[in-house]
């Protein structure tokens, strides 16, 4: 009897630990703008995160251009700057007032391409054409996962008061 109580308590902690997270629906509300030339692509989307309030949002689409662009490339400390003028060619990631994660891609006009972690320093240089996602229903955070010690994205429904 012991040895079977045990097995349950065993499977279920198992069962805890390598549960499934359950998905989180939301309807969907979309701001669209257009920035000028000169401004800086990760403030004026950390401007709008923490002017709308937004707890839980994404970067749905995004086309334009930059002049500079500071990256954190994969598994690196520190930043990486290019000059020149650079395509737009991937923008995507989670926003909220609780902490962002976004990644930008660029090309430069022999096609190469280079991507990482959006820093400030990205200026546009002819536009960027923005769509961003927000989940109303939805508030994201982050915690540290204890895989790698970084602080990862927790999904939850917004408590209605």
């Amino acid at each position: 009897m012991r040895q079977i109580l045990l097995l349950l308590i065993f499977t279920n902690f198992w069962g805890m630990i390598h549960a499934q997270p359950q998905p989180v629906s939301s309807g969907l509300e979309a701001y669209s703008f257009r920035l000028k030339p000169g401004q800086d692509l990760k403030q004026e989307l950390d401007n709008l995160v923490a002017r709308q309030r937004i707890a839980a949002g994404a970067i749905l689409t995004c086309v334009g251009s930059l002049t500079d662009v500071v990256l954190r490339l994969a598994n690196q400390e520190g930043e990486t700057t290019y000059n020149g003028h650079f395509e737009i060619v991937s923008l995507v990631g989670t926003l909220s007032t609780n902490g962002s994660h976004i990644h930008l891609s660029v090309s430069d006009s022999t096609g190469r391409t280079v991507g990482g972690h959006l820093l400030e320093g990205c200026k546009v240089y002819t536009t960027a054409e923005l769509v961003i996602g927000v989940l109303p229903d939805v508030v994201y955070s982050r915690e540290p996962d204890p895989t790698y010690g970084y602080k990862e994205l927790v999904v939850k429904k917004k408590q209605r008061k």
